[in-house]
């Protein structure tokens, strides 16, 4: 009888062993769907920056444009932007954006050269006149800071 017990007990191990716990099986079966999953998420990442933009910088700009006209009509922002396609958000990132730009492509408005010339020559006076107070000043202190160190 020890022996049938023997024999019982080792076929229940060997089967024990041979087959692998519903628990575990899900956890490896979860394992190969994640693997499965992450080159997709690889490829739609690296294909987002090549991805053809929706509105080009002439569109912006229009739709800009138009929002601006229905603002000054009286409309209400939420309601400009809304019939013009976009989100708030995009249009604060679009104005920014258009700011940004406009204060690089601007070119600067030319004020008359004899204005410019005048304000120059005072800012030279007044740039002068504040040196020479502030060396003044310094040789004082530098002074005053040498007869109490007793250095003349």
């Amino acid at each position: 009888m020890a022996n049938e017990e023997n024999i019982e007990l080792s076929t229940v191990s060997a089967t024990a062993e041979s087959a692998p716990t519903p628990s575990v099986a899900k956890k490896a079966a979860s394992r190969r769907k994640k693997a499965s999953v992450e080159p997709v998420r690889a490829t739609s990442k690296a294909a987002s920056p090549t991805r053809s933009k929706r509105h080009t910088d002439e569109g912006k700009l229009e739709k800009l444009g138009q929002i601006d006209a229905q603002l000054a009509n009286g409309v209400t922002l939420k309601d400009a932007v809304k019939t013009v396609g976009i989100s708030d958000q995009t249009y604060y990132q679009w104005k920014k954006a258009a700011k940004s730009e406009g204060a690089v492509r601007k070119a600067p408005v030319s004020v008359p050269v004899t204005d410019d010339l005048a304000e120059f020559t005072q800012l030279e006076e007044e740039n002068q006149r504040l040196r020479k107070l502030l060396a003044e000043k310094l040789r004082t202190e530098n002074a005053e800071l040498r007869r109490r160190l007793g250095l003349e």
